[in-house]
């Protein structure tokens, strides 16, 4: 066994890793914003899987060397339970190892390790080194594995050499964009089976639509059972995001309906083409029930999370009860995989006026298995109104008369693309709206405290609307 081989399998293998870097951890990994665990203190960290993608170089058996050194590591992390909340996540980890850090790195520090296999090395953030990305797109263009890490690809080859950059954006992953022509996002925070994030845009690919960028390779882990940990797709350089889009309509007192309705009929089209490539199932008896009950429960959740909510749990339930007397009417519709957490930054428009729908990952605080699970269509376009009014609530003064012309325009262009107006259902609709609105006081109060008078006007609306 050569040197190298020899070396991996040792810091694979190691026991002390983890223990050595648990310090570090403990105060990087809450500051991170892909973080779910905030608020929650971290009790321990366990090991699931270590991956060398370059060696740490040794010398004399101890770590030292002019590295890098890129390691993956996925890590579970322990936190005390609370409602709706895991006690345990699992994270994709990225780490660059070197004895000192160049100047151009040092916002990427992780820290310097006191002991075990790395110690006297620096750690950091293996997603701000080229070398290091580069190295991982290397490894997208060649299918096969490495230790417990498979890499796929499609039909399309993915040129060589082209330069990576991190996204600096705030969003739930990470991405890095590769020579302006493709984008790799990592999921940070990762569950057991396919991530929607490459099985849907997989699947529309075979359905041959046009509105969602086809993956071109991706990578997982087979151990401790399937994860899904990234995907390379097209990156759509000259197209703009739609919520920057609304915003800039909003300032300039511009009317932004005629965009409103060709984005409904580009999301009737995401949903016609998703109902032919998947199933559709009927639900079963009681399936509405259960439906409902499962908003209840995380209205409840929200409010012993938020205590701003619960003044208007009673009124907010009462949308929810509306949607089990349907369902005690025998009225159901055919549910089927929909994005799952639609709006406006979800969506980019090219210079063409072209709308293309990205991130089919699901809202990432609830379970993969039920963001994997047929859902009503409806609650895609409760989805887009909620990101109309919370557009409209961003500007000053709020203007309430372009949110209502927009959330009319874009079920306006869905009715035209899918032969169904969501205004038809207007129990189900305003209940998934509620829903996303409770979802959002929760995320809001977790992350962007400033932002929680947004979802809490919507709030005050619906549980008026439903008395």
């Amino acid at each position: 066994m050569s040197e190298a081989a020899s070396a991996q399998v040792t810091l694979a293998n190691s026991t002390a890793l983890l223990p050595s870097l648990g310090p570090l951890l403990h105060e990087w990994l809450p500051r991170q914003r892909w973080f779910a665990g905030k608020g929650r203190p971290v009790t321990a960290f366990s090991l699931v899987s270590a991956t060398e993608m370059l060696p740490v170089e040794r010398s004399g058996g101890t770590a030292a060397g002019a590295g890098p050194g890129f390691l993956h590591l996925l890590v579970r992390v322990h936190q005390p339970t609370m409602p709706a909340q895991p006690p345990i996540d699992c994270y994709q980890l990225l780490l660059g190892v070197r004895p000192t850090l160049p100047t151009r790195l040092a916002p990427a520090l992780i820290g310097h390790v006191k002991d075990g296999p790395l110690a006297g090395l620096t750690v950091y953030d293996a997603l701000h080194d080229p070398r290091l990305t580069a190295l991982l797109l290397e490894r997208l263009r060649t299918p096969g594995g490495l230790g417990v890490l498979r890499f796929g690809r499609g039909a399309a080859t993915v040129p060589a050499g082209l330069a990576p950059r991190v996204l600096d954006t705030e969003q739930s992953n990470s991405s890095l964009v590769y020579g302006n022509a493709y984008i790799l996002k990592i999921f940070r925070r990762v569950f057991p089976g396919t991530n929607p994030d490459l099985e849907l845009p997989l699947a529309l690919a075979r359905e041959g639509c046009g509105r969602v960028p086809a993956p071109v390779a991706w990578f997982e882990s087979t151990v401790p059972e399937h994860l899904t940990l990234g995907v390379l797709q097209p990156f759509l350089h000259d197209a703009q995001d739609g919520w920057q889009l609304a915003l800039r309509a909003l300032a300039a007192g511009h009317d932004f309906g005629p965009e409103a309705r060709a984005l409904g009929r580009a999301t009737a089209e995401v949903h016609t083409a998703l109902a032919a490539a998947l199933p559709t199932p009927v639900p079963p008896l009681g399936e509405t029930d259960e439906q409902a009950a499962g908003m209840v429960r995380r209205l409840e959740a929200a409010a012993h999370a938020v205590p701003e909510l619960v003044p208007y749990v009673p009124g907010l339930r009462a949308a929810f009860d509306a949607v089990t007397a349907l369902g005690h009417r025998g009225r159901s519709r055919a549910a089927q995989r929909v994005h799952g957490d639609l709006h406006l930054g979800q969506t980019l428009r090219g210079a063409d006026g072209f709308w293309s729908l990205i991130d089919f990952e699901g809202e990432p605080a609830r379970p993969l298995t039920e963001r994997r699970g047929p859902q009503p269509p409806v609650r895609d376009v409760a989805g887009m109104l909620r990101s109309f009014d919370y557009a409209a609530r961003s500007h000053r003064p709020w203007n309430a008369d372009w949110a209502a012309r927009c959330r009319s325009a874009y079920c306006d262009g869905y009715a035209e693309a899918a032969g169904i107006d969501p205004r038809g259902e207007p129990e189900l609709l305003r209940a998934h709206e509620t829903d996303k609105a409770v979802y959002e006081v929760l995320y809001e109060a977790r992350h962007r405290p400033d932002w929680l008078p947004v979802p809490m006007a919507a709030i005050h609306r619906l549980a008026a609307a439903t008395d």
